[in-house]
This record gives structure tokens, sequence and C-alpha cells, in this order.
């Protein structure tokens, strides 16, 4: 008795939800056809809802993350200042050679 309780409880369910989402549907539908309406009535055009991506767009984001940012007004005068190249001062370019690093003699997986 309890099994056939539960199935006309999930069966009900079943049914609830099935309604639900014709409903949603019916909705959906009646928005749709009084756009399209206004949109006769009005003579413009009516466009589809869809998703407008454009894959490009996520690719030039990322492109543009990578590429180092233009000096400041402030990073130039900072430079000026100290005399270092006004073309990149965020790209220090102190020349010279390595001094905290000790050479070492290569070994043979010993």
């Amino acid at each position: 008795m309890m099994n056939f309780i539960l199935r006309v409880i999930l069966v009900m369910l079943g049914l609830v939800f099935a309604a639900s989402l014709a409903v949603a549907v019916m909705l959906l539908a009646a928005v749709w056809g009084v756009r399209y309406a206004w949109g006769r009535l009005t003579g413009k055009p009516v466009t589809p809802w869809v998703m407008r991506f454009n894959p490009r767009s996520g690719f030039e984001r990322f492109r543009s993350a990578a590429r180092p940012a233009e000096p400041s007004a402030a990073d130039v005068a900072n430079a000026r200042a100290r005399g270092e190249p006004v073309r990149s001062p965020l790209l220090r370019d102190r020349g010279g050679n390595v001094t905290d690093v000790q050479a070492r003699p290569a070994t043979r997986g010993e």
C-alpha cells in the first residue's frame, strides 16, 4: 500500500512539473508573439533573442593583458629624473653581469 501511495505522489509531482513547464513555454510564446506584433505594427525589424557572443573578444582580452602596460606620466617623469631611458621605465635594463651566482663544474648524474 505504501508503494502505491509513493507512486501516486511521484506521478502527481511529475504532472505538476509538466504543467508548470507547459505554462512557462506558453508564457514565453505569448511574450514572443506580443513582441513580434509590436514590431510589425511599428515597422521595426524583430530580432530573435540570441546570445550575442564574439569569440574574438575573449582572445583579445587575454592578448591585451599579456602586452606590457604603457608607462604613465608619473613613470616617465621619474625615469627622466633618474636619468633612465623614457621609452619604458617599467622595463629597467641594468646591464652588467650577474654577481650573485657562482658557477659549478658539471657532474654526471652522481
